[in-house]
């Protein structure tokens, strides 16, 4: 046979195969269950974070990938509800962070795979079995929240020398919270400081928690990671300010108009979870996922706070701040 008439025959003959046999069918659109704790404006620079390293890793929404998020609006008796629907959406992944939302998702599903963007302690609060091999269907990333708490300690006591009594707030709802007091005696009894613990569970606790703060002569107070007194932070910067009360919390709450905040960097945690989330869609298993440490963290100065309250910053700290607000 000649060669045109070879190629002719050829094209007509492919010209009749099924469509199916002749252009690769579309891939399968992965579905991300997203549990978040807070809100979407709350967690606005997260979640971009962890589009962007999905979009690094060639995953384009719509396409090849849907994010269903769910939020509690800091409301953690609304996490079991929310977990439960994307459960029942059955996404091939759940992305969450922090104790509450590791935890219910944990209860919700032991099959479908849990990445912890940012949980403290996932090792001690029981998530995993350990931190090289952790077993089950939860790995992530992880940082050592009663350390995070003692350091807030530290940097009050250095920019308030004179302090002598502290208060740490704790959302008790949190599974977190426990583990942590243990960790701040042992930095107050270094320090000499008197530690307080106070309890909020809600907003409306803030007001007579704070009320407590002042009737018990506390000179500055730490505030927990945690999903509802996170998605309040202005509103505890705001009482803190009217008491002159010095605080130290998470950088959220700093840029809110807390005087001063130590903590992870959330944005670069939800950006290397996206590589979980990839390992997973590509048939990795989570139990045999190592988990990873937190390495960046973020310290916050709000000078004008600082200004309005009477504290005289040292440069020290200045120096070594990340961020400074004036």
């Amino acid at each position: 046979m000649k060669r045109r008439a070879f190629i002719t025959l050829l094209g007509g003959t492919a010209a009749t195969w099924p469509l199916g046999d002749r252009a690769q069918q579309p891939s399968k659109v992965a579905r991300i269950g997203y549990l978040g704790l807070t809100s979407p404006s709350n967690h606005a620079a997260r979640v971009e974070a962890l589009r962007a390293g999905l979009r690094d890793l060639g995953y384009v929404e719509g396409k090849n990938i849907l994010i269903e998020f769910r939020w509690a609006e800091g409301k953690y008796d609304r996490l079991p509800a929310l977990a439960a629907e994307l459960v029942h959406l059955n996404v091939d992944v759940i992305v969450t962070q922090g104790a509450a939302g590791v935890l219910t998702a944990k209860q919700a599903t032991t099959t479908i795979p849990i990445v912890a963007t940012a949980v403290g302690d996932i090792l001690a609060l029981g998530f995993v079995q350990s931190l090289s091999r952790p077993g089950g269907n939860v790995t992530g990333l992880t940082f050592f929240n009663p350390e995070l708490m003692a350091k807030r300690l530290e940097l009050l006591k250095e920019a308030v020398p004179t302090m002598t009594k502290a208060a740490v707030l704790l959302n008790p709802d949190n599974p977190a919270s426990g583990p942590i007091l243990q960790e701040m005696e042992m930095t107050a009894k270094a320090l000499k400081l008197g530690l307080q613990p106070f309890e909020a569970r809600r907003p409306s606790d803030f007001e007579p928690v704070f009320a407590a703060m002042a009737n018990q002569k506390i000179d500055a107070a730490v505030i927990h990671e945690d999903g509802m007194l996170n998605i309040n932070s202005k509103a505890i910067a705001d009482i803190a300010a009217m008491q002159r009360l010095p605080s130290c919390g998470f950088p959220e709450f700093a840029r809110a108009g807390g005087l001063m905040a130590y903590g992870i960097n959330f944005p670069d945690l939800e950006r290397r979870g996206a590589t979980f989330v990839d390992n997973i869609l590509k048939g990795a298993k989570p139990g045999d996922m190592p988990v990873e440490r937190a390495t960046k963290f973020t310290m916050v100065v709000n000078l004008k706070t600082a200004k309005a309250t009477g504290i005289d910053m040292p440069t020290s700290l200045l120096l070594r701040a990340d961020e400074v607000i004036e």
